[in-house]
């Protein structure tokens, strides 16, 4: 995988980022476009589009700043069909327009180029379990709420205060099969989304496929697969998001399976003030 990752970045360096067929490359490779966005974004700390579009401004920014005569014609060479377009672009991620850094010469921030390592010290020891499902039901509350990486979701706290008790409680009793308890699902994500893009919450219980779900209900449908649980126990949320970000960095680079595409969910099996025992499922497939 890690070899995959400085591939895709290659790619991007050659110049044919404007045509970067992800999957040709994914599957010359071995793996899916699927599990290559995912595992750049969560190495990376950001998705693919973004930092393709980021080398493209800076090298972009350079041209301007060496004197580039035409402007349309940077931004034609690097992607664009409008002077309009690479303004904007250009802007978003220099903070500045580029007839001003044609002008004064920045600020401009600088996106390096990647090169992905592999670390082989272990250094998060995981538990983790391959199990095998038959087609369930995930079924609960569901709302959209942004994409966020780090620390506590405000808008999934409110969601989740704003459910009765009680109605936690009939959740508890619908539950018929694992992952067993109150879970916390989120569905929805594209695999290189940035920071903010709406994704799909449900706060809710797995139930059997034959379960009939009730109608105040939403329901995501899993097909029968394999999933990979993870096991974290420790402040919350630290640990669960540490959990998320040492698969990527650890366990799939040195395991043969890779993510499929659907949603990751949560069981919390222990809350102990700031802190939490859960397990994190993933879909996975043999890579």
């Amino acid at each position: 995988m890690i070899g995959t990752l400085n591939a895709l970045v290659d790619l991007v360096e050659s110049g044919q980022a404007e045509e970067l067929d992800v999957a040709a490359l994914a599957s010359a490779h071995g793996t899916t476009e699927y599990h290559l966005r995912r595992m750049f974004s969560a190495l990376a700390g950001m998705p693919l589009s973004e930092y393709v579009r980021r080398r493209r401004m800076t090298l972009a920014a350079a041209e301007l700043t060496g004197g580039a005569p035409s402007l349309l014609d940077v931004a034609v060479r690097h992607g664009y069909g409008s002077v309009e377009a690479f303004s904007r672009a250009f802007r978003a991620v220099h903070g500045i327009s580029p007839a001003e850094a044609r002008r004064d010469g920045g600020p401009l921030r600088t996106q390096p180029t990647l090169r992905f390592r592999l670390s082989v010290e272990g250094s998060t020891p995981m538990d983790v379990t391959i199990t095998h499902r038959p087609a369930f039901v995930l079924a609960g509350h569901a709302t959209q709420v942004p994409l966020q990486h780090v620390g506590v979701n405000p808008r999934i706290q409110q969601h989740i205060a704003a459910i009765p008790p009680e109605e936690h409680a009939r959740l508890k009793q619908l539950n018929d099969t694992e992952p067993a308890g109150i879970l916390a699902v989120t569905a929805d994500v594209e695999p290189d989304a940035p920071e903010g893009t709406p994704l799909t919450y449900l706060h809710g219980v797995a139930l059997q496929e034959s379960t009939v779900v009730p109608d105040d209900l939403d329901a995501l449908r899993q097909d029968a697969g394999t999933w990979a649980v993870f096991a974290a126990d420790g402040p919350f949320p630290e640990t669960l998001q540490n959990l998320w970000a040492a698969t990527a960095t650890e366990w799939f680079p040195s395991n043969p399976w890779r993510l499929r595409p659907g949603p990751s969910v949560v069981r919390y099996r222990e809350f102990r003030g700031d802190a939490a025992a859960c397990e994190l499922w993933l879909p996975v497939e043999p890579a």
